[in-house]
């Protein structure tokens, strides 16, 4: 029964990786991926839906990609694959203080100026928090400043992949992922493997700070409680449509309290979008009504 198994496997195996997306099939997975998520699945990504789909047909049991498509479009099975499919089609490039004229913009002014308002709680939200390490790198910052000033905090953490979800929850990471970390902080904040299976986690201390939910940018409205005083969404909006962009910061603005920031990614703009902030810093704006 073992070698028959792995047989059948084998054949699958070989039938998938002979096999390709035709338009058609391209076209229909692309539509639903950008009404879903707002994400751009131009013809250029072909190639690349078609490698990470295929573990995803190895999943489910399907040995086509037509197979796949029928049982998604025609048989309603889109209802329960939606988030597997979303999963394999979102793209999680992330690092520990990626972009650090944030980071440091964040310690030197605008903690600062919730200390001279008095603020009792910095919240702060990391709308796309891709597999943890934005919003544990904000955890750092945080916990340190606590430390010295005593202003609390809380983080929110976001993403619509539940797939990287789960893996910012574990807060568990490559040793290697740690090397952009102020040693500083490191040494505070990064728990060592005793196994030398070259691994690091994150510190209880931050992980009891960072509450993990899963959420669509594209929902018309974000359900996330008291306004925040912090927002990071960086590094998301390249993926939208200009429409989709505006219509995104416009519901973040939203869920800003008085006078709170937004952050965005070095490549993105809001240049054009009627919104109620301020330029205050390169790709960071200050709310101003």
């Amino acid at each position: 029964m073992t070698s028959l198994s792995h047989s059948v496997d084998r054949g699958q195996d070989t039938r998938l990786r002979n096999d390709n997306l035709s338009k058609r099939n391209f076209d229909r997975l692309a539509r639903f991926i950008n009404g879903y998520s707002g994400i751009r699945m131009p013809p250029t990504k072909v190639t690349m839906l078609e490698g990470r789909l295929r573990r995803r047909l190895r999943v489910t049991g399907h040995d086509s990609f037509d197979s796949y498509c029928h049982f998604l479009f025609d048989e309603d099975g889109i209802e329960s694959e939606a988030i597997h499919l979303i999963d394999v089609a979102t793209t999680n490039k992330t690092d520990f203080f990626r972009e650090p004229n944030h980071f440091a913009y964040l310690v030197e002014n605008v903690l600062p100026a919730m200390m001279q308002r008095d603020k009792g709680e910095v919240r702060v939200w990391s709308a796309a928090c891709s597999t943890g390490a934005e919003p544990y790198t904000l955890a750092m910052i945080l916990e340190d400043f606590r430390q010295s000033y005593r202003p609390g905090y809380s983080i929110l953490a976001t993403d619509l992949s539940t797939e990287v979800l789960s893996t910012a929850v574990r807060g568990i990471y490559p040793e290697e992922m740690m090397d952009p970390v102020p040693p500083v902080l490191a040494r505070k904040y990064v728990l060592r493997s005793v196994r030398g299976d070259r691994q690091v986690r994150m510190h209880h201390s931050l992980r009891s700070k960072i509450g993990f939910a899963r959420l669509n940018l594209m929902d018309d409205s974000y359900a996330i409680g008291a306004p925040v005083d912090v927002i990071f969404c960086r590094n998301v909006l390249i993926y939208f449509e200009k429409k989709v962009q505006e219509a995104v910061l416009s519901r973040l603005c939203d869920c800003l309290a008085p006078n709170g920031y937004l952050f965005i990614g070095h490549s993105e703009s809001i240049g054009g979008f009627s919104l109620p902030v301020k330029q205050v810093a390169n790709t960071i704006f200050q709310k101003t009504r």
